[in-house]
């Protein structure tokens, strides 16, 4: 294993990305020396817009017109992609309406043109699993001639970013449950509302499906489930049961609430890394698809704190592009209360629940007939007294 050379070597100097600093992760467990520096990775680039987006537009934009004016200019594109070639990394992606890059390029390469060193590490994740991952601390530095024009790395360190936004209650716990079928009812959605002719995106960081098991689900409700298809996004792919941390009970939950309210609908799961480049990286692949998806659903997320300010800066700007592109982005506003799983005593918000170009969604505790609609009582997640959103 050789030792990384972490010094930038541009023609033109380097200067230092803002927003980029990065504290060590939390509850490390032991660490491992240096990332193998012929390890290939890969990290995600975002490069600033040709014109601000400064509100949502009052109509869905068409994609010519969010391009040619809210997209990468053709001028940073090739600015960008020719400095990163030069400087030795391979360019896998370079997409104007996203405003992204994707590079390729050994530790050693990628370290050296973002003046890093990565360190292999193994931390307690967000559910409390071990997870061994690429580590960086610190600050990064990008080319001279990119200053501006480029406003996020991620990627590079790998570490955890989120968790799922659910609680599995224990079966003798005592309480009421309804199916989604039942809520929609009690809550008067229009009956009409099936989803027919829209698409549905959902994103997942972790876990899978079976369709068995989606066949049983809906076959005890009496319905005949929608189309569900897998994407993956950056190597990752639906992988039932092979998760750790349980996220095969989100994947499901997320799927059976949609179908059971949308059967019509075409689903798609968005299957991504559980890293901030992966994140991020779903919900572009998502919001620019086509045809355009009707909503993006997100179950996932962690306290502000714990991102690094491009990384809320870039999942912004990509949720404020799925606006204007017409598409409604929902996000759980968490499941732990005000500290949202922090431990330093203090309020916690949960991101990307936060944004304000989310639609953050919380839960209640709900007593009604299902039957009749009639509720007899519900106490927002605020007002009780443990959490009750997801």
């Amino acid at each position: 294993m050789s030792e990384q050379n972490t010094t930038p070597n541009h023609a033109g100097g380097s200067v230092p990305l803002a927003g980029s600093e990065r504290p060590a992760a939390a509850r490390i467990q032991a660490t491992h020396g240096p990332v193998d520096s012929s390890r290939r990775i890969e990290v995600t680039v975002i490069l600033r817009r040709q014109e601000p987006l400064t509100e949502t537009p009052a109509e869905p934009m068409s994609r010519e017109d969010f391009v040619a004016r809210h997209g990468a200019s053709s001028g940073d594109l090739h600015l960008a992609t020719d400095t990163f070639r030069r400087l030795g990394a391979e360019i896998l992606e370079a997409d104007p309406a996203s405003r992204r890059l994707r590079l390729a390029g050994t530790v050693e390469e990628l370290s050296r043109i973002f003046g890093t060193t990565l360190e292999e590490v193994t931390s307690s994740g967000p559910h409390g699993h071990d997870i061994t991952h690429r580590h960086r601390t610190g600050g990064l530095q990008i080319p001279a001639e990119l200053d501006g024009i480029v406003t996020a790395v991620l990627g590079l360190d790998d570490r955890p970013q989120a968790r799922a936004q659910f609680h599995a209650i224990p079966l003798a716990a005592a309480g009421t449950s309804y199916t989604p079928p039942e809520l929609a009812r009690i809550y008067n959605f229009p009956a009409e509302a099936d989803g027919s002719g829209q698409s549905v995106a959902i994103i997942e960081l972790g876990g899978g499906f079976g369709q068995a098991d989606l066949d049983t689900y809906f076959g005890g409700l009496g319905i005949t489930g929608p189309k569900v298809t897998a994407v993956g996004v950056d190597g990752a792919a639906n992988q039932p049961g092979q998760d750790p941390t349980g996220a095969d009970g989100e994947v499901l939950l997320d799927i059976e609430v949609v179908g059971a309210l949308a059967p019509k609908a075409d689903i798609l799961v968005y299957f991504a890394p559980n890293t901030d480049a992966g994140f991020l990286d779903a919900i572009i692949n998502a919001s620019h698809a086509a045809p355009t998806p009707a909503s993006i659903s997100i179950s996932w997320g962690q306290n502000e704190d714990a991102w690094t300010a491009q990384a809320r800066t870039a999942f912004d700007q990509a949720l404020a592009d799925a606006s204007a592109l017409g598409v409604t982005v929902t996000a759980a506003a968490g499941d732990n209360g005000s500290a949202d799983a922090a431990t330093d005593g203090k309020d916690h918000a949960d991101f990307p629940a936060s944004s304000p170009h989310a639609l953050a969604c919380g839960g209640t505790r709900l007593d009604a007939d299902p039957a009749t609609g009639t509720i007899r009582s519900e106490t927002v997640w605020n007002d009780g007294p443990n959490s009750a959103t997801g």
